[in-house]
């Protein structure tokens, strides 16, 4: 691989496994209200944002770090009243007490209004508009869960990139497919990856800390507990699936504890992450194995959503375990052919999982992916591999992953349409 791409792989990666504290799409709209909000210079006495359905739907039903609340007003009065858009992900941080009953008051003065954007194509758009006498100021979030692409104030519009053809270079899409996804992985000068552990710790951490709370539905801290011994064994496999579960309970439901987040969600981050973590620690890996087997499954997720797209109706944990599960066969000492075996078995299983907002239940789906990770690299190891004419898996690897990502990107718009519908009809 020539080093330019290399670089520009490693810059890709830099990109989409960041910090994130909460649910990512609460704090896109935080993030969004706190660059209106900066813009206009003060406190703002109302605001308005406006919302694409996906973002909606994943906002309704979790905690808002630091609050002890559920859903989007706290966020967005947060967002005005301490939120600093340089944290990006991690943009709620600096919230006190003080600030959540200052929210509660902006949000008991009806200073806020939240309304869906109608007749837009994109899935992932936060519009915020901050207001205080006659001054005005906007912020437009579309295409990324950080990605401005409209900052005004007033008449001056001071970030315009919603012209076609108004991109940066290094938002430009690189192509990946799984062969150079894998051959980077596995040749990468570890110096220049090294950094991908930090998902092993951020996320790690965020499972030993759910253990000692009790967050959301406790599925990782249930699992640990007796049922680990009677049900499931302890074992490496129930490891796996309570350390996964774990992370999710306490992001779902708002504890401050940072994740790593993968392609802008902290699930597709942990479920990336944590499975390969605790097979490699488990199975006594060494850092290389550890480093290699990471850096496979974060960077699967990455190319797998380049077609899928940020949001969708297609559950993320499909993709993000689908990660793991090459991760895991990786440090089981698989072939490159192995691993294109478990991305198959991946989607002959759980293609058609639908996303119905994220919620601490989202912790049982990626138990549910998880599971189906390991699995499927069993599976693979034993070069067992669904074939071509089973369902939509195709005999190339790479256009088994186009048609799980055109399912999950257009077949499923009507399902999409309809969950959001029994949403906001309860």
């Amino acid at each position: 691989m020539k080093e330019s791409e290399r670089k520009q792989i490693i810059d890709l990666i830099n990109r989409e496994v960041i910090p994130a504290i909460g649910c990512t799409e609460p704090i896109a709209v935080a993030l969004a209200v706190a660059k209106a909000s900066e813009t206009l210079g003060r406190c703002p006495e109302k605001i308005t944002v406006y919302l694409s359905a996906n973002i909606l739907k994943n906002a309704m039903g979790v905690g808002i770090p630091g609050t002890g609340m559920i859903g989007l007003p706290i966020a967005v009065a947060l967002g005005a009243l301490i939120g600093k858009s340089e944290y990006k992900l991690e943009v709620l941080k600096d919230s006190t007490p003080e600030a959540v009953e200052q929210g509660k008051k902006m949000i008991a003065g009806r200073r806020i209004d939240i309304q869906l954007k109608e007749n837009i194509e994109e899935k992932l758009y936060i519009e915020a508009i901050c207001e205080a006498e006659s001054d005005r100021a906007v912020a437009i979030i579309s295409g990324g869960h950080t990605n401005f692409i409209y900052v005004a104030h007033g008449e001056d519009i001071l970030l315009n990139k919603q012209q076609a053809g108004a991109v940066d270079a290094e938002e430009e899409c690189l192509e990946l497919n799984l062969r150079k996804v894998y051959d980077f992985a596995m040749t990468a000068p570890l110096s220049e990856i090294r950094f991908i552990l930090k998902s092993a710790e951020l996320n790690r951490n965020a499972a030993e800390k759910s253990f000692e709370g009790n967050y959301g539905h406790a599925l990782g801290k249930t699992m640990r507990g007796s049922y680990e011994h009677q049900v499931m064994g302890d074992c490496v496999f129930s490891h796996i699936l309570s350390y996964t579960s774990a992370a999710c309970d306490a992001r779902m439901a708002g504890a401050m504890i940072p994740v790593m987040s993968n392609s802008g969600s902290g699930n597709q981050g942990i479920a990336a992450t944590l499975p390969v973590v605790i097979y490699a620690e488990d199975t006594h890996k060494n850092e290389e194995e550890l480093i290699r087997a990471l850096t496979l499954s974060h960077l699967t997720v990455i190319y797998i959503k380049q077609s899928l797209g940020r949001l969708s109706a297609l559950c993320g944990c499909v993709v993000a375990a689908t990660g793991s599960s090459c991760g895991i066969t990786y440090l089981m000492g698989g072939t490159y052919e192995q691993i294109s075996f478990a991305v198959k078995n991946m989607i002959a299983n759980l293609t058609g999982m639908i996303c119905d907002g994220a919620k601490p239940s989202c912790a049982m789906k990626l138990t549910s992916g998880v599971s189906t990770a390991v699995m499927s690299a069993m599976m693979a190891m034993d070069n067992k591999c669904v074939t071509s004419v089973e369902g939509i898996v195709d005999e190339d690897v790479d256009k088994s992953i186009r048609n799980l990502t055109l399912i999950g990107s257009q077949g499923m718009n009507e399902t999409d349409k309809l969950v959001l519908k029994i949403m906001t009809s309860k």
